[in-house]
């Protein structure tokens, strides 16, 4: 039986990035994914997605983002699909809240072009934008959107340009250590590889029946509205992530196509990822224009439609980013939180730095499995 050097887990986001990188280091890679990728059961789609380089969550995701920035462009060039659109981005909210101190301290720790705004000063250079008078805005001109579908597909047919083998439409129930090596149970019959990825993301937890993962999959719905006035200005808008109130999060992107996408961040009800109620209430809709009325009522016009998408939630929100605790050629790349899509260049080449070479420059401590305990 052929063995390969790495099979990879779940082809979406990280998993098809991870293909295409240790594909084109010479690895003999194999990719499995359950259905043919991208889709729409995971994570990995809608359209759009958000990349933002003064990063709320933590300073320590800054060098990681930029370094997906560079990939993102090379996988432009090698692909000939416009993946990344930079709009610049708002990030608003009270000036002690999560969201603007988070941005602020990112920004400064790295020595990041920002400016402040006060609400005043976003009224006046976003006018579709309404923020109420209490609240500020951090301006950072290197944000913009990702397309993740076409980012997806780009790095899959990439890594079959560079040799990998797709098994798409197969998924994996197990996975063993044999004699140096790891046995996959697949719906084809099993394979064998010396390294291993986990990038399955909502459906992890059923490949790692022995490790403590405290996951919580979210069900996130996604709306798009056709603009209700005002249409050519909401097209030049930067994309715009608010926190209204402590710890309560949506987000919007400039009008593309004629639609205008707006979403919810985190709260999502918990689900099992193989059985996710994918039809959007009218309740849903009526909340997520609660916030358009008040913040953004250029966009608040005819519902168009809805799609959901999955969070894996970690509690702390950080990623999984480790080897297994004990197995080090099997590598977790997975559990994003709903943050993760514009990092998965640079976590796929991260994966295979770690297994590859045996080591990489980023700090992965927010990502250790051994913060669970």
């Amino acid at each position: 039986m052929s063995v390969y050097d790495v099979a990879i887990v779940g082809l979406g986001a990280m998993g098809s990035a991870a293909a295409y990188h240790f594909a084109r280091r010479g690895a003999r890679v194999i990719g499995f994914d359950r259905w043919t990728p991208p889709h729409t059961r995971g994570s990995s789609h809608g359209e759009s997605r958000i990349i933002r380089e003064a990063y709320f969550e933590d300073p320590r995701y800054v060098p990681l983002v930029q370094r997906a920035y560079r990939l993102w462009r090379e996988l432009e060039g090698l692909s000939g699909e416009r993946l990344l659109r930079e709009t610049g981005g708002l990030m608003i909210g009270l000036p002690d809240g999560v969201l603007v101190r988070g941005a602020t301290l990112s920004a400064e720790t790295h020595g990041l072009p920002y400016e402040t705004l006060d609400a005043r000063q976003i009224r006046a250079r976003f006018p579709s934008l309404a923020p109420r008078d209490d609240m500020v805005a951090v301006w950072e001109p290197r944000a913009g959107v990702l397309f993740p579908e076409r980012g997806v597909h780009a790095h899959l047919e990439q890594a079959k340009a560079a040799g990998a083998v797709l098994a798409l439409d197969t998924g994996v129930s197990r996975w063993s250590a044999q004699g140096g090596a790891f046995a996959l149970d697949t719906t084809r019959g099993v394979e064998r590889a010396r390294r291993v990825v986990l990038a399955a993301n909502a459906w992890l937890e059923g490949l790692l029946p022995d490790v403590r993962l405290p996951l919580t999959v979210a069900r996130q719905p996604l709306f798009w509205f056709e603009p209700k006035t005002h249409a050519a200005r909401l097209a030049r808008l930067p994309i715009h992530l608010w926190e209204p109130e402590p710890d309560r999060f949506f987000y919007g992107f400039p009008a593309m196509e004629g639609r205008i996408k707006v979403a919810t961040h985190g709260r999502g009800a918990t689900t099992d990822p193989d059985h996710v109620d994918r039809e959007v209430k009218d309740d849903e809709v009526a909340a997520i224009r609660t916030r358009l009325a008040a913040f953004l009522p250029d966009a608040n016009g005819r519902f168009d439609r809805a799609a959901v998408c999955l969070y894996a939630n970690t509690p702390d929100g950080h990623f999984v980013i480790d080897r297994h605790p004990e197995h080090e050629d099997l590598l977790i790349v997975s559990a994003c939180s709903g943050h993760g899509f514009k990092f998965a260049p640079a976590i796929g080449a991260l994966a295979a730095d770690l297994l590859l070479e045996g080591e990489t420059d980023f700090d992965l401590q927010p990502f250790r499995l051994a913060r669970f305990g």
